[in-house]
Protein backbone atom coordinates (compact mmCIF):
# COMPACT_ATOMS: atom_id res chain seq x y z
CA UNK A 1 0.00 0.00 0.00
CA UNK A 2 1.42 3.41 -0.93
CA UNK A 3 1.54 6.35 1.46
CA UNK A 4 -1.28 8.00 -0.51
CA UNK A 5 -3.38 4.84 -0.27
CA UNK A 6 -2.83 4.69 3.51
CA UNK A 7 -3.67 8.39 3.89
CA UNK A 8 -6.93 7.91 1.96
CA UNK A 9 -7.75 4.81 4.05
CA UNK A 10 -7.06 6.70 7.30
CA UNK A 11 -9.27 9.59 6.16
CA UNK A 12 -12.07 7.16 5.31
CA UNK A 13 -11.76 5.48 8.72
CA UNK A 14 -11.87 8.78 10.64
CA UNK A 15 -14.71 10.38 8.69
CA UNK A 16 -16.81 7.21 8.87
CA UNK A 17 -16.03 6.78 12.57
CA UNK A 18 -16.94 10.36 13.41
CA UNK A 19 -20.17 10.26 11.41
CA UNK A 20 -21.30 6.92 12.87
CA UNK A 21 -20.41 7.75 16.48
CA UNK A 22 -21.24 11.44 16.83
CA UNK A 23 -23.89 12.10 14.18
CA UNK A 24 -25.69 8.74 14.14
CA UNK A 25 -24.91 8.12 17.85
CA UNK A 26 -23.98 4.51 17.09
CA UNK A 27 -21.92 3.53 20.12
CA UNK A 28 -20.87 0.28 18.41
CA UNK A 29 -18.67 2.47 16.17
CA UNK A 30 -16.27 2.63 19.13
CA UNK A 31 -15.74 -1.13 18.76
CA UNK A 32 -15.12 -0.85 15.00
CA UNK A 33 -12.94 2.26 14.71
CA UNK A 34 -11.29 3.02 18.07
CA UNK A 35 -8.90 0.96 20.21
CA UNK A 36 -7.57 0.98 23.75
CA UNK A 37 -5.40 2.33 25.11
CA UNK A 38 -7.05 5.49 23.80
CA UNK A 39 -4.98 8.57 24.65
CA UNK A 40 -7.03 11.74 24.94
CA UNK A 41 -5.33 15.16 24.85
CA UNK A 42 -8.55 17.21 25.01
CA UNK A 43 -8.48 19.04 28.36
CA UNK A 44 -12.14 18.19 29.10
CA UNK A 45 -11.90 14.41 28.63
CA UNK A 46 -9.91 11.65 30.36
CA UNK A 47 -8.07 8.85 28.56
CA UNK A 48 -10.02 5.77 27.51
CA UNK A 49 -13.20 5.13 25.57
CA UNK A 50 -15.56 4.95 28.56
CA UNK A 51 -16.18 8.71 28.61
CA UNK A 52 -17.21 8.67 24.95
CA UNK A 53 -19.37 5.60 25.49
CA UNK A 54 -21.09 6.66 28.72
CA UNK A 55 -21.19 10.46 28.78
CA UNK A 56 -19.96 12.46 25.81
CA UNK A 57 -21.95 10.87 22.97
CA UNK A 58 -25.23 10.03 24.75
CA UNK A 59 -25.41 13.58 26.15
CA UNK A 60 -25.23 15.33 22.78
CA UNK A 61 -28.41 17.08 21.70
CA UNK A 62 -28.94 18.61 18.27
CA UNK A 63 -25.43 17.61 17.25
CA UNK A 64 -24.14 18.06 13.71
CA UNK A 65 -20.61 17.65 12.36
CA UNK A 66 -19.72 19.35 9.11
CA UNK A 67 -16.11 18.66 8.12
CA UNK A 68 -14.80 21.47 5.92
CA UNK A 69 -11.24 20.23 5.41
CA UNK A 70 -9.67 16.82 5.96
CA UNK A 71 -6.02 15.91 5.48
CA UNK A 72 -3.72 13.06 6.42
CA UNK A 73 -0.01 12.69 6.96
CA UNK A 74 1.48 9.39 8.01
CA UNK A 75 -0.61 7.96 10.84
CA UNK A 76 -2.36 11.30 11.53
CA UNK A 77 -5.69 12.63 10.21
CA UNK A 78 -6.70 16.28 10.63
CA UNK A 79 -10.28 17.54 10.39
CA UNK A 80 -11.39 21.19 10.42
CA UNK A 81 -15.11 21.22 11.12
CA UNK A 82 -18.15 23.32 11.90
CA UNK A 83 -20.02 21.71 14.77
CA UNK A 84 -23.43 22.40 16.31
CA UNK A 85 -24.51 20.93 19.63
CA UNK A 86 -21.06 20.64 21.24
CA UNK A 87 -21.45 23.99 23.00
CA UNK A 88 -24.16 26.62 23.33
CA UNK A 89 -23.49 28.02 19.84
CA UNK A 90 -21.76 26.97 16.63
CA UNK A 91 -18.21 25.77 17.23
CA UNK A 92 -15.17 25.38 15.01
CA UNK A 93 -13.10 22.33 15.90
CA UNK A 94 -9.78 21.10 14.58
CA UNK A 95 -9.35 17.44 15.53
CA UNK A 96 -6.16 15.46 15.11
CA UNK A 97 -6.41 11.68 15.26
CA UNK A 98 -3.57 9.15 15.36
CA UNK A 99 -4.29 5.71 13.98
CA UNK A 100 -2.57 2.39 14.62
CA UNK A 101 -3.64 -0.83 12.88
CA UNK A 102 -6.59 0.99 11.26
CA UNK A 103 -7.95 2.13 14.64
CA UNK A 104 -8.10 5.56 16.29
CA UNK A 105 -5.81 5.44 19.32
CA UNK A 106 -5.04 9.08 20.11
CA UNK A 107 -6.83 12.44 19.82
CA UNK A 108 -6.05 16.16 20.12
CA UNK A 109 -8.41 19.08 19.49
CA UNK A 110 -8.63 22.84 19.31
CA UNK A 111 -12.13 24.21 19.97
CA UNK A 112 -13.30 27.78 19.31
CA UNK A 113 -16.67 29.46 19.28
CA UNK A 114 -17.61 30.46 15.74
CA UNK A 115 -17.09 34.16 15.02
CA UNK A 116 -18.94 35.47 11.98
CA UNK A 117 -16.67 36.92 9.26
CA UNK A 118 -18.01 40.46 9.76
CA UNK A 119 -16.87 40.32 13.39
CA UNK A 120 -13.28 39.21 12.63
CA UNK A 121 -10.38 41.64 12.18
CA UNK A 122 -9.71 40.27 8.68
CA UNK A 123 -13.29 39.76 7.55
CA UNK A 124 -12.41 36.15 6.75
CA UNK A 125 -14.47 33.11 7.72
CA UNK A 126 -13.14 30.69 10.33
CA UNK A 127 -14.19 27.73 8.19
Amino acid sequence: MTDNDQARRNIDIVTTAMRELFVEKDLTALDRYWAEPYVQHSPQLPDGLDTLRRAAVPGLEGFSWEPQRVAAQGDLVFTHSLVHGWGPGPTVIVDIFRLANDRIVEHWDVVQDLVRPEATASGNSMV
